[in-house]
C-alpha cells in the first residue's frame, strides 16, 4: 500500500503578496477571495490540495502588517497562529516591492517563532515584474537575513514556478493519513464562505476605503425542497453615509453586488441560489465579540 502524506502549509506575507492567489491556484478552485485591495483575507481560510500521495492543507492567513485597529490586531494574531500551527511555512515576498519594512518585521517574527522541525521556505512572487539581476540580489539578501530551507521564484497569477514549489512541499510533508476526503477542497463553513463571496463583490464594487469599515454575515440559510437554497445576509457598516454608498443610487449598487455574488455562489454549489442582502448601520461592530466569531477571529486578540 502506498504511504500517504498530509500536513499544514501556512502562506504568510504582507497584505497583497499573493497568498490567496497562490492557494487558489494550488487547490485548483477559488476558496479564498482575491481583490486588488490590501487586507482582503481576514480569517484563516483552509484550502485542500491533492498531489500524488500527499494531501496539502493550505492555510491562507491575513497579511502581516503593523496594527492600529482592534480588527487589525485580531487579523495579525490569526496569521501568526496559522504559521505556528503549520508543518511548513512559505513566506511570500513581492518581487517588485522588495525587502520592505514589513518584510523585515516578518523575518524578525519568524526568527523568534520558528519551532522544532518546522520547514520554512521563501517564495518570491510576481517575478515577471523585475529583471533577473534584481531578483537574484534580493534572494541572496533575504537568505542572508534568514536561513530558508528552500527558495522559489513564482508567479501565482500565471502559474510560473508553482510545480517546483508543489514538488518540494510533497517531498517534505510528514507521513500520515489524510485529514479530509480526497474530493474536499476547503475547510470553511459554507455560511462563512458565502459571506466572504459577498464581501469580495462589495470590495470590487466600492473603490474607496469603505470596504474596511464593513463586514458581511450570513444570517439565515434555508434549504428548499426544489434543491435550491435561500441565503439571507446582513452587511454591517459603521456610519449612515456608508449605508448610502453601499446601497447606491436607487439601490443599483446593492443589486449589482447581489447579482454578482449569487452567480458565483450558484456556480460554486452547482444549484440555484436565492440571495437577499440587507444593509444595517452598526457603529460599534468592530468592538463586538460576535462579529469576530462570525469572521473566524478571536476577540481576545484585539487587546
Amino acid at each position: 500500500m502506498t504511504e500517504t502524506k498530509c500536513g499544514f502549509v501556512a502562506l504568510i506575507g504582507e497584505p497583497n503578496a499573493g497568498k490567496s492567489t497562490l492557494m487558489n491556484y494550488m487547490v485548483g478552485a477559488k476558496v479564498s477571495i482575491v481583490t486588488h485591495k490590501v487586507q482582503t483575507t481576514r480569517a484563516r481560510i483552509r484550502g485542500i490540495a491533492m498531489a500524488d500521495n500527499a494531501q496539502m492543507v493550505f492555510v491562507d492567513t491575513p497579511g502581516l502588517f503593523r496594527t492600529k485597529r482592534k480588527l487589525d490586531k485580531a487579523m495579525v494574531a490569526a496569521a501568526w497562529t496559522g504559521a505556528a500551527d503549520a508543518d511548513i511555512v512559505v513566506l511570500l515576498v513581492e518581487a517588485h516591492r522588495g525587502i520592505t519594512e514589513g518584510v523585515e518585521m516578518i523575518l524578525e517574527g519568524l526568527a523568534t517563532r520558528k519551532r522544532g522541525k518546522q520547514r520554512i521556505a521563501l517564495a518570491i512572487n510576481k517575478i515577471d515584474k523585475v529583471k533577473s539581476d534584481v531578483l537574484l540580489e534580493m534572494i541572496a539578501e533575504l537568505n542572508e537575513k534568514f536561513d530558508f530551507e528552500n527558495t522559489f521564484m513564482i508567479s501565482a497569477a500565471k502559474g510560473f514556478g508553482i510545480k517546483e514549489l508543489e514538488a518540494w512541499l510533497v517531498d517534505v510533508l510528514p507521513v500520515g493519513p489524510y485529514l479530509y476526503p480526497e474530493d474536499q477542497i476547503a475547510d470553511v463553513p459554507m455560511r462563512m464562505l458565502a459571506a466572504e463571496v459577498t464581501r469580495e463583490k462589495l470590495m470590487l464594487r466600492l473603490h474607496q476605503e469603505l470596504p474596511y469599515a464593513l463586514t458581511v454575515e450570513t444570517e439565515h440559510w434555508n434549504e428548499r425542497k426544489d434543491g435550491s437554497v435561500r441565503i439571507d445576509q446582513v452587511i454591517y457598516v459603521a456610519r449612515d453615509g456608508h449605508k448610502g454608498i453601499t446601497v447606491g443610487p436607487k439601490g443599483e449598487g446593492i443589486k449589482t453586488v447581489s447579482m454578482m455574488a449569487r452567480k458565483e455562489l450558484a456556480e460554486m454549489m452547482g444549484r440555484e441560489v436565492h440571495l437577499f442582502l440587507q444593509v444595517k448601520v452598526r457603529p460599534n461592530w468592530e468592538n463586538e465579540k460576535d462579529r469576530y466569531t462570525e469572521m473566524g477571529l478571536d476577540f481576545k486578540d484585539t487587546k
